[in-house]
This record gives structure tokens, C-alpha cells and sequence, in this order.
């Protein structure tokens, strides 16, 4: 059986090559079809993986309160979405001291300056930092980890201390091969010093979160001042199966710190974890679906073109199938050639296809700063998709060519 399969690819690698151009044609159209199934998939898992990843990481028993419904901008009650009041410190603040559910921690925070630039010493920054003014239980709430210092404690956050935790970015850039912990940074005149350095946290749709400084909220209220500010309220329950209370009780507080009657619409959003987890895994499965079809589809116009190139060769090659039979090559050996054949020139598409779909898959991650994850189902997908091109392509060609009869296929012209 060994030698009959050596044998055979001998000869099909033989007839591949005196027909080099054929070959060449037929592997691209292959390797394009390959390359979108992957190219596809990669992109749609990496996509996933970064949107997905950045909720999950809050844990399944935690919920948002702001201005904002952000449901709504992930495709749902997008007719309804309308712009409420800020949530102003003094309602943030009356929430917190409100809410009694219990094991609850409640954090506050807000954005206090995007486009800032931070100096250390002799080097600065691009104007691209956003400052946030924050408490003690946003790091936890927010599923953040200092990877280096510690995190705010109350002493902090009471004291107005000139302390900040920065984002892993800042360890390319500004203390590039110097340790941040303790070192003085300067925002807009202002010194803080660095306590803390957040585990890295990638990007998402272009918002590079690791670039983030935080700073202590009271702090962040007298340094940087605006109308209007908005502040948003995170909330992290002890036990996931009490969520659902927690909620309602979240909302009826809510309702009162904004001086709601009982016929009134809510003017604020609440967003929990575990919903947007579910919501973005429904987008992502369309995208996958999506996926597949587009997929299904070229790699459907492949095998066509992949068995009409077959069917060509049997018929270029009657004449030598008719030498074959009559020296004693049976219809099993010659539809195993062409077979062979087959799945060589498959095995090569899909190889240059999966290469070029993963490149693809890479670019985009390298484009929009994510982490690049290898897409296991789509390098599956492909395994199984040469299986059955080669099967599909390959099968009637090789039936036809080991029907044919010896004596006819001799006075082939």
C-alpha cells in the first residue's frame, strides 16, 4: 500500500509539473478561497477575543450606572437611545452613601482630561493621556490589577494625595528600562507620584486603555474643573446569584437621587456585566455566521474550478490511462492517481491559503492594536475544508478516468 501511494505521487507530481502553469492557477484559486475562509475567522476571533475579553474581565457579578445606556450603542433599543442629564457628584456621591445592598462595593469616577500630556523628567509624552479621577474600588469594579505598586487605599483618596497609577504603556515610553514605582510624574504643573502600573489591557476599536493615568477623585475634582461633568458609578456584588437584586435595589436608589416620580422613565443606564457579555457574543456569532457563509461560498467556487481542471486532465490524459490499463493498472490504481493529484494540489492551496488568511488576521490585530489570537476553529475549518474539496473535486475525475476503457482510450487522439 506504501509503495502504491509513493508510486502514485511520483506520477502526480510528474504530471503536476509538466502542466507547471495549470497547477499554479489552480493552487491560487484555492489559496484565495482558504485565505478567506481563515482570513475571516481569524479576524472575527480576534475581534472577539479583544471585545469580549475587556468585559469578562469584570467578572460576571458587576453593573454600571451612567449617563448612558451602552447597550444601546452594541445594537440594542437603538430607536429609544436618548441623551439624559449628567449624573453630577453630589448624586454619584448621595448613591453611594445610599446604596446598603449587601457585600457591595460601590466606586466613582470620571474622566477629568483626555489629550494631556505627562512629563518625566526630561521626556514627555504625546497629547493622547486621559486622566481619570477615581476612588479606591475602581480598580477592583473596573476588573483592573496593578501589576507593579498597589492600588488607592481611603488614606489616599481622603488626604487629596499626589499619587497616580499609570497605565503599561508608560514602561515603552516614558520609563522605558526605569522602574515607575516611585518616580514623580507632571500633569499640567501638577506632581504626582507613582504608586502603581496597571497589568496591560491592549486596545479596543482604537482606544489604547493602557495609556490611562488615575488619580484620586477629590484630587482630580480641584485640579481639573469643566461644566458638565459626568460621573460614572460601578458596583461589584459578592455573590453572582444576588445580582438581580442588587439591580432593582440599584435602580429604586438611583430613582430617588434623581428625584424620579413613580411615572417617570428612567434617566440614566444601567449596564450589567454579564447582559453586554451575552448581547456581544450574539454580534460576534453573526459575524462568525457571516463568516462561514463568505467561507462556504468561495471555497465552493474552488472546488468547481479545482474538478473542471481534473476533468480536462482525464480528458488530455486518455491516452495515457489507456497505456496504463492495458500494462495491468487496475481502476482502483488509476482512480488513486488522480486522486493523489488531487489532494496534492489542495494540500499546497490550502497551505499558501492558511498562511495568508493568518497574515491577514495579524494585520488587522497589528492595525488596531490588539493581541493576535490564533483561530484553532478556522485552522480546523481549513483541515476539514481541503478534506472536502478533495473529495468532492477529486472523486468524480478519478472515477472517470478509471472507467474509461483501455482499448477506446488507446486510439485517443
Amino acid at each position: 500500500m506504501f509503495n502504491l501511494l509513493r508510486e502514485n505521487t511520483k506520477i502526480a507530481l510528474g504530471a503536476i509539473k509538466s502542466q507547471m502553469l495549470r497547477t499554479i492557477l489552480t493552487v491560487l484559486i484555492i489559496g484565495i478561497g482558504m485565505c478567506a475562509l481563515v482570513g475571516v475567522l481569524a479576524c472575527v476571533a480576534v475581534i472577539e477575543n479583544s471585545v469580549t475579553g475587556n468585559f469578562a474581565v469584570m467578572g460576571a457579578n458587576t453593573f454600571t450606572i451612567s449617563r448612558y445606556d451602552l447597550s444601546e450603542q452594541i445594537g440594542r433599543n437603538r430607536r429609544n437611545a436618548r441623551v439624559n442629564e449628567v449624573i453630577t457628584y453630589p448624586q454619584a456621591k448621595q448613591f453611594q452613601d445610599d446604596y446598603a445592598f449587601p457585600v457591595s462595593t460601590v466606586s466613582l469616577s470620571f474622566r477629568a482630561a483626555s489629550g494631556a500630556e505627562v512629563k518625566f523628567g526630561e521626556k514627555k509624552t504625546d497629547p493622547e493621556i486621559t486622566i481619570i479621577g477615581a476612588d479606591e474600588n475602581y480598580l477592583p469594579n473596573s476588573g483592573l490589577e496593578a501589576e507593579k505598586g498597589r492600588n488607592f487605599n481611603s488614606f489616599d483618596v481622603s488626604n487629596n494625595n499626589y499619587v497616580c497609577i499609570i497605565g503599561s504603556d508608560f514602561e515603552k515610553g516614558l520609563f522605558k528600562d526605569v522602574n515607575p514605582i516611585d518616580k514623580t510624574i507632571s500633569i499640567r504643573g501638577a506632581r504626582f507620584k507613582v504608586i502603581g502600573v496597571l497589568k496591560a489591557r491592549g486596545s479596543t476599536f482604537g482606544n489604547r486603555q493602557d495609556l490611562n493615568v488615575i488619580i484620586p477623585i477629590q484630587l482630580a475634582r480641584s485640579l481639573f474643573t469643566a461644566p458638565n461633568i459626568d460621573y460614572e458609578i460601578k458596583a461589584s456584588i459578592g455573590n453572582r446569584d444576588m445580582l438581580n437584586g442588587a439591580v432593582d435595589q440599584a435602580i429604586l436608589t438611583m430613582r430617588r437621587v434623581r428625584g424620579l416620580s413613580p411615572m417617570q422613565k428612567d434617566n440614566f443606564g444601567v449596564e450589567r456585566s454579564d447582559e453586554l457579555l451575552e448581547s456581544l457574543a450574539e454580534d460576534t456569532q453573526v459575524l462568525n455566521t457571516a463568516a462561514w457563509v463568505i467561507g462556504i461560498i468561495t471555497i465552493f467556487g474552488s472546488s468547481v474550478a479545482l474538478m473542471n481542471i481534473m476533468m480536462v486532465s482525464v480528458t488530455e490524459r486518455t491516452r495515457e490511462i489507456g497505456v496504463r490499463k492495458s500494462l495491468g493498472a487496475t481502476k482502483n490504481i488509476v482512480a488513486m492517481q488522480f486522486f493523489t493529484e488531487t489532494l496534492i494540489i489542495c494540500l499546497w492551496g490550502g497551505a499558501i491559503g492558511v498562511v495568508l488568511g493568518l497574515l491577514i488576521g495579524l494585520g488587522i490585530a497589528a492595525i488596531m492594536g490588539i493581541a493576535f489570537v490564533m483561530p484553532w476553529v478556522a485552522l480546523i475549518a481549513a483541515l476539514l475544508t481541503i478534506v472536502v474539496v478533495t473529495i468532492v473535486s477529486g472523486l468524480y475525475p478519478a472515477i472517470k478516468a478509471a472507467a474509461l476503457d483501455p482499448v477506446e482510450a488507446l486510439r485517443y487522439e
